[in-house]
């Protein structure tokens, strides 16, 4: 048993020294009491101009922190004109959109509220709406200046830090635990290494830690602009904030313009864009296996705030 404990440790230590991904750890340095009231504020489709959208309406936290359309649905059923990325683990994203417009997630927390097609409001007056309510009392219970842009898109943000997914089965192999996955799952991890998938796929998220041009190799004839939208650089036309692979198999259809509806379609389509590469059946489903270990724990629509 000594040496068996031994083993283990030195197969974990290795595996934390030589992956590119590592493990998700609990978020830490949590306001809690900001981050409930930022859970209400979530759940609560009084931010939007005509009460009907939450930001929950696009991030349903039950099902992988999308909502599984190809574009989503906003005030007086305006349709939007890029695929909702997930809220989950987005903490761990290095800039916030598709096109990285945002810093981090409190900058973020304003755009779909002020967004005409989203939300439709503007911060002024979503302001006054909102300190007619019961958030006058709680804002001011936690924050000396009430109801401000600042203190509503901080505690926004302070609760979206919480959305993280612990426990995937590939973090439990990345600690020593060797049964935490299938054989092919394992393999699917090695031909992801192989292939060049982990060139942009890599790090604690899996994905969100730099930018990458849709369509390498070949053209993705893609519409949006991407990055270029920000920057108005030709060099930037096409390129796009890498998605974390987290909880990949629960957030289709996929790519911004979510052209791919189901996962093994993705990595087809990954594969032969950004790679030039054609994967056989088998390696399709390998990489598919690994991909789906990278589920983790779903945090629960709980509205656990209480006044």
């Amino acid at each position: 048993m000594k040496y068996l404990l031994v083993i283990t440790l030195f197969f974990s230590s290795f595996l934390f020294a030589t992956s590119p991904i590592t493990p998700l750890e609990a978020p830490q340095n949590i306001n809690y009491a900001k981050a409930k009231l930022g859970e209400k504020l979530f759940f609560d489709t009084r931010l939007s101009v005509d009460n009907t959208i939450a930001c929950a309406s696009c991030h349903k936290l039950d099902e992988g922190g999308d909502d599984n359309l190809q574009f989503s649905y906003g005030v007086k059923g305006r349709k939007g004109v890029i695929n909702a990325p997930t809220v989950l683990n987005a903490v761990h994203n290095f800039r916030q959109y598709w096109d990285g417009r945002a810093r981090n997630l409190q900058e973020q927390a304003l755009g779909p509220i002020e967004n005409p097609v989203e939300m439709g409001f503007n911060m002024k007056d979503l302001l006054t709406k909102l300190k007619k309510t019961e958030y006058q009392k709680l804002f001011k219970k936690i924050y000396a200046e009430g109801i401000t842009q600042e203190s509503l898109t901080e505690s926004l943000a302070e609760y979206e830090k919480t959305l993280v997914t612990l426990n995937a089965p590939f973090d439990k192999y990345l600690k020593g635990d060797s049964t935490a996955i299938s054989q092919e799952a394992k393999k699917g991890y090695e031909l992801f290494k192989q292939k060049g998938c982990i060139n942009c796929h890599h790090g604690v998220n899996v994905g969100g830690n730099l930018y990458s041009k849709f369509g390498v190799m070949q053209d993705a004839k893609a519409e949006s602009l991407g990055r270029y939208n920000v920057t108005k650089k030709k060099r930037d036309r096409y390129y796009f904030k890498v998605p974390s692979l987290r909880n990949i198999e629960h957030t289709a259809p996929y790519f911004h313009d979510g052209r791919a509806k189901t996962l093994k379609v993705a990595i087809k389509t990954m594969a032969k864009l950004q790679l030039g590469r054609y994967l056989s059946d088998k390696e399709l489903q390998n990489i598919e296996a690994f991909l789906k270990s990278l589920s983790g724990d779903m945090p629960k629509m709980r509205n656990i705030y209480v006044p």
